[in-house]
């Protein structure tokens, strides 16, 4: 036996690695690293859609409250020879001035007061606005012409679906008061229709109301306006335009009273008009504003396969038939102070 080799308790052997770090705890750590960084990644990518959707909202919200308006191109004088007058007026709440077109008629105390509509100013030429100036004028009315403030070229405001336009209609039916009117009957147009209908909940000085392509801003209509340009889903779509508009223009929806509009019985005759082909406004909205008035000489004409703004357009002679006819019995209802059937026809 070889004693100088022999050392008692020695290992006789070793495994490769003994002695050595363990590795096998690395790999764990780099699964952990790997996962951090993945999810780290996802999140990026999922915020920055997130950011992307409503910057999207956001751009929606903000060209809505600027609409893009055509400068004026003539005046009355120039497109149908009526003499006429500059004017400029108060808001109702005194928040702006506004500026427009004063079209007397000798000897009249009878006043139409136009409400053009969003996107357009006081010519909206595709009604023709200019020709249905020279028709009430035929009529014996004096007449108001006047942009809003977001048409303004001198002082422009944003737009926010009647909340403030309101209070500048009623800043232009207390001119036409001013001016000798005892009958004011308010012609609106689009969204210068449902402006119309938000200020007839708040004033005693309109006579009565010609609509035109009712537009009342409610989520149901500004959903429908923007799933004509971009397919978004209603949900949270409607929920990140309610939260945006205060910040952009402030006005919350729920500052505009659609659902008192909806539901009001106005004391004045409403003449309502609407083309089923309104790709603007749904045709239904005009039904149902019609179908809750009870004062006799309320009328509503739906016209099939017509568009927005486009009736007076695309039937100009029964258009002028039914305005003429409907005007004839507000002047007769005050003459006589009676509220008897109306003699209209349908």
């Amino acid at each position: 036996m070889n004693l100088a080799t022999s050392h008692p308790g020695a290992p006789v052997s070793r495994m490769p690695n003994e002695g050595k770090p363990a590795s096998s705890p690395l790999i764990p750590l780099r699964m952990i690293r790997v996962k951090h960084i993945i999810v780290a990644l996802l999140l990026s990518v999922f915020f920055f859609f997130v950011f992307c959707f409503i910057a999207l909202h956001a751009y929606i919200a903000w060209v809505l409250s600027n609409p893009t308006v055509a400068p004026l191109y003539s005046n009355p004088y120039q497109a149908k020879g009526l003499a006429y007058e500059d004017i400029s007026f108060p808001a109702k709440d005194g928040s702006r001035m506004m500026e427009g077109w004063y079209i007397p008629s000798k000897g009249a105390t009878k006043t139409i007061v136009f409400s053009h509509g969003y996107g357009a100013n006081r010519e909206e030429s595709w009604v023709p606005m200019y020709d249905l100036a020279h028709y009430a004028h035929s009529l014996r009315f004096n007449v108001v012409m006047f942009d809003y403030g977001f048409a303004s070229k001198t002082d422009r405001d944003i737009a926010t679906g009647g909340k403030k336009e309101s209070q500048q209609l009623l800043g232009a039916i207390e001119f036409a008061k001013e001016q000798g009117a005892d009958q004011i009957v308010v012609w609106g147009f689009s969204m210068g229709a449902g402006t119309a209908l938000q200020a007839g909940l708040v004033t005693k000085d309109v006579d009565a109301m010609i609509l035109d392509s009712t537009f009342l801003l409610e989520p149901d209509t500004l959903y429908h306006n923007i799933k004509q340009n971009i397919n978004l889903p209603r949900q949270p779509s409607l929920e990140i335009m309610e939260m945006l508009f205060p910040v952009l223009n402030g006005t919350g929806l729920n500052q505009i009273p659609y659902s008192k509009v909806k539901s009001e019985d106005y004391p004045f005759p409403v003449l309502f008009m609407h083309g089923t082909k309104d790709d603007k406004a749904p045709y239904p909205i005009a039904e149902e504003l019609a179908a809750n008035q009870s004062n006799p000489y309320s009328d509503s004409w739906i016209v099939e396969d017509s568009h927005h703004e486009l009736l007076f357009r695309e039937h100009p002679r029964e258009y002028l038939r039914r305005v003429s006819a409907f005007l004839g019995n507000v002047q007769l209802a005050q003459i006589s102070g009676s509220q008897g059937n109306p003699t209209a026809s349908k």
